[in-house]
């Protein structure tokens, strides 16, 4: 695959090159959107991911045609972006939001059998904390059925952009005196419901139960 061009052409000076940065984005959301060229079209999918370690990893149906396709080599570009905010300057022009937002290129790897169990599991305990201890064991099956998929991350594949700042109005907008600032933006857990066919009486679980206030981290200011 030819190197990708990770750099930022609009706005360069929003580009960052942190390794950390990186990371922190990737763990701060669940969801990120593959985009690939398949059957001679491009497309995208949303899915759930984690970074464990130098890996971004996905999982999914072994009869998904796009999936399979991952596992067979297509080049990837994986998008992640966090609203952190809505940046609210003095005029419409540069008006603007606080975000993060993060691209990796690349191909997914399968992941080896003898290491799917863990991965699989790593990745529900990153959705849910605590939730491997609380649940079966997966089947033969559900394991069959199953492709858990690798990108790693190198020191050159990614692109990361923030866009953290106040807003940036001219001198005269600044004058007229008008309010001006960012207005934060996260995406809280709510209360659990409880599925219709759940035994009264049943507790909730304390995986679900610690799942309160912000989803994940948020980002700093």
């Amino acid at each position: 695959m030819t190197r990708p061009d990770t750099r930022v052409t609009r706005l360069a000076e929003l580009q960052s090159t942190s390794r950390g940065r990186l990371d922190q984005l990737l763990d701060s959301t669940p969801l990120a959107t593959v985009a690939l060229v398949r059957a001679g079209h491009p497309v995208v999918f949303p899915i759930g991911f984690a970074r464990i370690g130098d890996d971004l990893v996905i999982h999914g149906s072994t009869g998904s045609p796009w999936m399979r396709a991952l596992a067979g080599g297509a080049s990837v570009a994986v998008s992640v972006t966090a609203l952190d905010g809505v940046t609210v300057a003095r005029s419409a022009f540069e008006s603007s939001f606080a975000y993060r937002s993060a691209v990796v290129f690349g191909t997914f790897e399968r992941i080896a059998v003898e290491d799917k169990t863990a991965y699989l599991q790593i990745l529900t305990d990153t959705f849910v904390p605590g939730r491997v201890a609380e649940l079966r064991d997966s089947t033969a099956k559900e394991l069959a059925a199953t492709l858990a998929l690798r990108l790693p991350i190198g020191v050159d594949n990614w692109s990361l952009k923030i866009s953290d700042g106040w807003p940036e109005d001219p001198p005269e907008d600044v004058a007229a005196g008008a309010w001006a600032g960012v207005v934060p933006l996260t995406t809280q857990y709510g209360s659990p419901q409880t599925a219709p066919d759940v035994a009264p009486g049943t507790p909730v679980p304390p995986s679900v139960r610690a799942m309160t206030g912000a989803l994940r981290n948020t980002a700093p200011r």
